[in-house]
């Protein structure tokens, strides 16, 4: 029994679909690189049986019905066929079924049978023939072969398998040519049944290596992101033990000592667990002060991981401006601006750059008494134009936490779409002019902070 739950489910996703089929670009834009490569390679294997169809069809068409209807119902029967097949087979090598064996014979059986079919009607035509009858029977011959190994070597696993696959479909070409034709025709129906089966072969193959090394990279892309938040945790781990294992270690022999102390109701023990009491204050003194660090955003630390964690993502990161002599309040408010716009390019579109500005603007020689103002910019691409309206400066509840966070520091933040496919986020907090010592300045411990974040 269906319960409310599954009709929301069912209506969600009627109105997924209906939208993905009003706006086809969007729905190609919300797909990732390796998601993109492999419709492209869908759609192109499908439309091979498509294009084989129609150059058949328009190659029978002078021959007559009576001797092309059977060469068209074997055609029709072998495009049927090399549809399911693409289909599996790249499901196959996607790694989402098993090999489909029973179809890839099937496949190929069709389609040596609708050569020979077509071998047959060669045969059957009046000793004097047009010359379009020959070129019909014989080039619908060479596509029933050459298709044959084009899409049959989606589902053969080895480079093996498909030269042998290819030598059979040349040797079926010259034994015809040889019982049918003269010696240079049969010679050149070889080649060319050689030159198309082989051609579609490599291609194939081609088109299935580069697929395959694309799921490759998608997949390290992905193992260097999560290895750079593990990286992380291990770092945590390691200071969280530095911190808790040698208070804990004082703490075991304390107490234990305290408990023998205590059995022999000696007065120390109580000493003794004093002094436990105050390393267990000390020592959660500590761990808090750990992740209060851990917690706490530094400008220049979340710059460095910005980059890092981009990169290991596939997009490329430029990042211009360095936080050095900016007020500690200042630099922990941007700080969260950028963790929170490094995590929605991760999330959001499918960014290739992304661009990070750090600025201090100066009031001014007439502006007296008012305040400088540091700028940062995160602008990235990708954004399709429904994620961007949805992401904009009204929207989502980490842009609303920043806007908190930098209103507390009398800040602002703008967000918003910045052009087609772009997305810009702008946070600008006042720094008194007294307090700006070395933002912006190209000194010493400036210089290297930048030469660090480029």
């Amino acid at each position: 029994m269906t319960g409310t739950g599954d009709h929301e489910d069912a209506a969600t996703y009627g109105a997924t679909a209906q939208a993905a089929i009003r706006r086809p670009g969007r729905w190609w834009g919300r797909k990732g690189t390796a998601a993109k490569v492999e419709s492209y390679t869908r759609i192109s294997f499908h439309l091979f049986p498509v294009a084989q169809l129609v150059t058949a069809l328009l190659s029978l068409t002078p021959v007559p019905a009576r001797s092309a209807l059977p060469v068209a119902g074997a055609l029709l029967v072998h495009v049927v066929l090399g549809l399911r097949l693409t289909g599996q087979a790249l499901d196959w090598v996607a790694g989402r079924r098993a090999r489909p064996r029973r179809l890839l014979c099937a496949y190929m059986a069709c389609g040596f049978a609708g050569a020979a079919i077509a071998a047959l009607v060669l045969v059957k035509l009046p000793d004097d023939p047009p010359a379009t009858y020959y070129t019909a029977c014989v080039g619908t011959y060479v596509l029933f072969l050459a298709f044959s190994c084009g899409l049959g070597v989606l589902a053969l696993r080895t480079h093996r398998q498909s030269l042998v696959a290819v030598a059979v479909a040349t040797f079926g070409g010259w034994l015809l040519g040889s019982a049918l034709l003269p010696a240079p025709a049969a010679a050149a129906l070889a080649l060319s049944t050689l030159l198309s089966a082989g051609g579609l072969t490599l291609a194939s193959r081609f088109s299935i290596w580069l697929l395959q090394a694309v799921y490759e990279l998608d997949e390290a892309r992905h193992t260097r992101a999560r290895l750079a938040v593990a990286e992380e945790r291990l770092r945590f781990g390691r200071d969280l033990h530095d911190v808790l294992g040698r208070n804990l270690s004082v703490i075991a022999l304390k107490s234990e000592l305290a408990v023998q102390l205590a059995r022999r109701e000696r007065p120390e023990a109580v000493e003794q667990m004093a002094e436990v009491q105050r390393i267990a204050q000390e020592s959660q003194r500590e761990v808090r002060e750990v992740v209060r660090g851990y917690r706490e955003a530094d400008l220049y630390t979340e710059l460095l991981g910005a980059r890092g964690v981009l990169s290991a993502a596939g997009i490329t990161c430029t990042v211009t401006g360095t936080p050095t002599g900016l007020p500690r309040p200042v630099q922990a408010a941007l700080a969260w601006v950028v963790r929170e716009a490094v995590t929605n390019v991760l999330r959001h579109g499918n960014a290739a750059h992304c661009r990070i500005a750090l600025t201090v603007v100066p009031a001014g020689p007439r502006a007296e008494g008012r305040p400088a103002v540091a700028e940062l910019t995160v602008e990235n691409d990708g954004v399709p134009s429904v994620s961007a309206g949805s992401s904009g400066s009204t929207g989502g509840h980490g842009l609303a936490g920043l806007r908190e966070r930098l209103a507390a520091e009398q800040g602002t933040l703008e967000a918003g779409p910045a052009g087609k496919s772009a997305f810009r986020l702008v946070a600008r907090v006042p720094v008194p002019a007294d307090e700006v010592a070395e933002a912006g300045v190209p000194g010493e411990t400036a210089e290297r902070a930048r030469q660090e974040l480029e």
